[in-house]
């Protein structure tokens, strides 16, 4: 499972600005919302949202260009501009004070998102922002788990906000700061130790994974790119409903197999009879009436049988 938009809700909020030297939270802000303009990731709707109702005016940044699972970079007049996470932030020499980077930790272990943001390669502050988990993802995960399925959580956050988020939710594998190709050799890492696998996720770089596992799996919510890879669409995005779909996969093939049962059994008894195997031994013989009474039945009992699924207990 991807974590945001898929365990959490996908609808992250700033909740936090911490300023770094002369820097003011608005500027800081401005900033960002430059260049999340250019991006289509979630935390760029948080912040844009946040400048918007802050009232903060906002530029136009040139030579705009985002690294995957990363962060972005442009130019803001003559300034350059980097935003991103902890890593992103260390490959462009970026240096955190102590006291911010503790601040950091605090947040990403409450589960929250802390993104960097430098001009000129000096911090101009940090980003605090949070998704909250789904509500449904607790059960869902429970029931999931209870079925016995092993749960991998891959997420590009940071591993402790990734570590905290799988806490909550009680799934034990975290694979964190992975890119998307991360993602996709890790679902095939597990096919090819013989796992059958699902992948669940709602983003552009979930799609390679998607298209890659056994069974993708995308959210209602999620992007154009994700709902054309994966096999499945969860309408509502909601995990409530892939415990759902998975009951109803099991009940379908129950249903199958009792079906084939019926198939065979009237065939398997019928087709000899018809056909004379009990002449020579009973005298034995079966009207044109009957047989086609007792293929109406076949036809009846499996239609029956099927329609049953409409009934099914989902919870």
């Amino acid at each position: 499972m991807d974590k945001t938009g898929t365990l959490t809700e996908g609808r992250p909020a700033l909740r936090e600005i911490i300023t770094a030297d002369n820097f003011a939270e608005n500027k800081v802000l401005a900033i960002a919302a430059g260049l999340e303009r250019g991006s289509e990731h979630p935390l760029a709707a948080a912040v844009s949202a946040a400048a918007a109702d802050r009232g903060v005016e906002v530029e136009d940044v040139a030579e705009f260009e985002a690294t995957p699972g990363k962060g972005l970079t442009g130019v803001l007049g003559e300034h350059r501009i980097v935003l991103g996470n902890d890593l992103f932030m260390q490959m462009h020499g970026i240096a955190i004070r102590e006291d911010l980077q503790d601040a950091s930790r605090r947040h990403q272990t409450e589960g929250k998102t802390v993104v960097g943001v430098a001009m000129d390669g000096i911090l101009a502050g940090l980003l605090v922002i949070e998704d909250p988990v789904r509500s449904s993802a607790v059960n869902a995960v429970r029931y999931l788990r209870s079925e016995g399925l092993r749960l991998v959580m891959l997420t590009g956050d940071n591993e402790r906000t990734a570590t905290a988020v799988a806490r909550r939710l009680g799934i034990e594998d975290v694979m964190a700061d992975v890119l998307p190709e991360d993602k996709l050799t890790a679902v095939r890492r597990l096919q090819q130790s013989g796992a059958k696998v699902a992948m669940a996720g709602d983003g552009i770089n979930d799609a390679p994974a998607l298209a890659q596992a056994d069974v993708g799996i995308a959210m209602g919510s999620g992007t154009d790119v994700a709902l054309e890879s994966a096999d499945v669409t969860l309408v509502r995005g909601d995990l409530s409903v892939l415990a759902q779909a998975r009951a109803l996969s099991d009940a379908t093939v129950r249903n199958i197999r009792q079906n084939l049962f019926f198939a065979f059994v009237y065939n398997g008894v019928g087709v000899p009879v018809a056909a004379g195997a009990l002449f020579p031994f009973l005298g034995v013989t079966l009207s044109p009436m009957i047989a086609a009474a007792a293929m109406s039945a076949s036809s009846v009992s499996v239609i029956t049988n099927a329609l049953r699924l409409r009934k099914s207990s989902l919870d």
